[in-house]
C-alpha cells in the first residue's frame, strides 16, 4: 500500500489547513487504496480567527492539536516521520499554511519554511519522491526548491501577485484554473490552485483528486 504523508498546518482557512482541501485530500487518497499518513507541526498557531466575522481572537491554539480535528485524532507530530516512511506527500492549502507553515503570508517572496517541514520535504525531494502541493502550498515548494538550488514548475492560478513571487524565486509558472494541475516531471511535484482560484467546491474537489492521482502514479 503506497504511504502518502499530508501535512496540515491546523483546521480552519483562515488560521489553518483549508478543511475542504484536506478532506478532499484524504477522501482521494482512501478511494485509491492509499495510506494516508496525517501529521502537523507540534507549535503554536501563529493566531487564531474566529471565522465567522473574520476577527482576531486573543487565545492560542496548538496546531497539531487542532489539525487533529480534521484527522479525528489519527495524526502525529511531522518531527516523528522521515522520507522512509512515506512514499509521498501532500500539502492541503489554506492562510493558516502561509503563516503557520511558513511566513509567505507576512514576508513575501522572502518567507521562511519551519525546520521539521523544510527538512522532510528537502529529503523526499532528493529522494526522488513525488510531492502534492494544494493552494498557497506551491510558494512553500518554490522557496525550498529555491534554496536547494533547484527550478521548478508551479502554479499560482492566475493570481499575478503569487505566480510573480515564485517565478522571483527562480521557478516557472503556469496559469491553470481550480479543476487543472501543473505537473513538473523532473522534481516531481503536482499543484493546483484550489482556492485560490475555485469559484466552487466541486472545482476544488475535481484539481485534488487529480493531484492526489497523479502524485500516486509518480510512486511507481
Amino acid at each position: 500500500m503506497v504511504r502518502v504523508g499530508v501535512v496540515l498546518a491546523g483546521c480552519g482557512a483562515q488560521d489553518g489547513a483549508e478543511i475542504h482541501e484536506s478532506v478532499f485530500t484524504l477522501l482521494a487518497l482512501d478511494r485509491a487504496g492509499a495510506k494516508a499518513i496525517i501529521m502537523a507541526p507540534d507549535m503554536d498557531q501563529f493566531y487564531v480567527i474566529n471565522h465567522l466575522d473574520s476577527s482576531k481572537m486573543d487565545t492560542t491554539r496548538n496546531i497539531l492539536s487542532e489539525a487533529a480535528r480534521i484527522a479525528r485524532g489519527d495524526i502525529v507530530s511531522i518531527g516523528s516521520i522521515n522520507s522512509d516512511d512515506l512514499d509521498a506527500l501532500i500539502f492541503p492549502g489554506g492562510t493558516g499554511m502561509a503563516k503557520n507553515i511558513f511566513d509567505y503570508a507576512n514576508s513575501g517572496a522572502d518567507c521562511r519554511v519551519i525546520k521539521d517541514v523544510d527538512v522532510l520535504t528537502r529529503k523526499v525531494i532528493n529522494d526522488n519522491k513525488p510531492i502534492g502541493a494544494i493552494c498557497i502550498a506551491p510558494v512553500m515548494i518554490a522557496k525550498i526548491l529555491q534554496n536547494m538550488g533547484k527550478r521548478g514548475r508551479v502554479t499560482g492560478g492566475f493570481d499575478e501577485k503569487i505566480s510573480s513571487d515564485m517565478e522571483s524565486m527562480g521557478m516557472i509558472t503556469e496559469k491553470v484554473e481550480a479543476r487543472g494541475i501543473v505537473i513538473d516531471y523532473k522534481n516531481k511535484i503536482v499543484s493546483t490552485p484550489a482556492y485560490v482560484e475555485a469559484k466552487s467546491i466541486k472545482e476544488v474537489a475535481e484539481g485534488i483528486e487529480k493531484l492526489v492521482y497523479k502524485v500516486l502514479e509518480m510512486t511507481h
